[in-house]
């Protein structure tokens, strides 16, 4: 009943609209075109709204539900990741966009919630942070796989960021292709080590089709397995500094993580200073 209510809401010129029409005796078709329209545009963000006050009031267990995501899996058939991305985008839009929230879906198009999930991140965002922000207990579980919150990038990153994310629209894909080297950028040695992965990958296939191989001798498909097995192992010699390097790097960054995390709760859980005594009193 509340999302029936939700995806009721209409903007004024949607309002207006259906109004003219109806009064215009339009055919009824063509109403309930309008009204699906618009539902199907907004329908992440009403279901995302619904999601959040659920979790909010902790109404599922008026229901027979004791875990918010259990309601969600058995009654809405949502699994646990695409739930938690549908209420950290809508905390998220509520939190950096709010006038997001005002729009029909025809006249400007809402981005995907996998969109606007991505850009709540890249602002340093986990969902931990965002319902804490919000003043909402975690009734029901932590989101899964809740990163932990990171610097916002610079202001001309987010600048262009926001453009693509509710100006242009851009997918999540589009977004990743086009901010991942700037908001997460590799280590050294990463984009080597996965050229050699492919190239194990890509000699192992061969090596595996070449007894399929009409025409070729048995000879000539012996030595070719031997050659790439030679090649596989040279490969992966050369992969094996480059994965404990970048093992080491990964474990220095999960560190400073754990160090900074450490340092932001101990700066919120110390006491106020008492306020000094004027000098020359006692």
């Amino acid at each position: 009943m509340l999302y029936a209510s939700l995806v009721a809401k209409a903007t004024e010129k949607i309002d207006a609209l259906l109004a003219r029409l109806e009064q215009s005796g339009a055919d009824p078709q063509r109403l309930d075109a309008l009204r699906r329209t618009q539902r199907f545009k907004r329908s992440w963000v009403d279901l995302a709204q619904t999601l959040v006050e659920i979790r909010r009031s902790a109404s599922f267990q008026a229901w027979g539900y004791d875990d918010f995501y259990a309601y969600c899996t058995q009654e809405l058939f949502l699994k646990r990741p695409t739930v938690d991305k549908l209420t950290m985008s809508f905390s998220t839009l509520q939190r950096l966009a709010p006038s997001v929230l005002q729009w029909d879906g025809v006249e400007r198009e809402i981005p995907s919630y996998q969109a606007v999930d991505y850009f709540g991140r890249a602002m340093g965002q986990s969902g931990a942070t965002i319902r804490a922000a919000a003043g909402k207990a975690d009734v029901g579980g932590r989101a899964a796989n809740d990163p932990a919150p990171v610097p916002p990038p610079p202001r001309e990153v987010i600048k262009e960021l926001r453009h693509a994310v509710f100006d242009e629209g851009q997918s999540v894909a589009e977004l990743r292709r086009r901010f991942d080297p700037i908001l997460h950028p590799k280590p050294a040695g990463a984009e080597q080590l996965e050229i050699i992965h492919r190239a194990v990958a890509a000699a192992r296939k061969l090596a595996e089709l070449l007894p399929d191989v009409d025409g070729l001798t048995d000879k000539r498909v012996a030595v070719t397995e031997k050659a790439l097995g030679g090649l596989r192992q040279d490969l992966e010699d050369l992969a094996a500094p480059l994965r404990e390097k970048l093992e080491r790097t990964r474990k220095r960054t999960a560190k400073k993580v754990v160090q900074a995390d450490g340092a932001a709760k101990g700066a919120k859980k110390a006491p106020p200073r008492p306020p000094k005594e004027a000098a020359g009193r006692g």
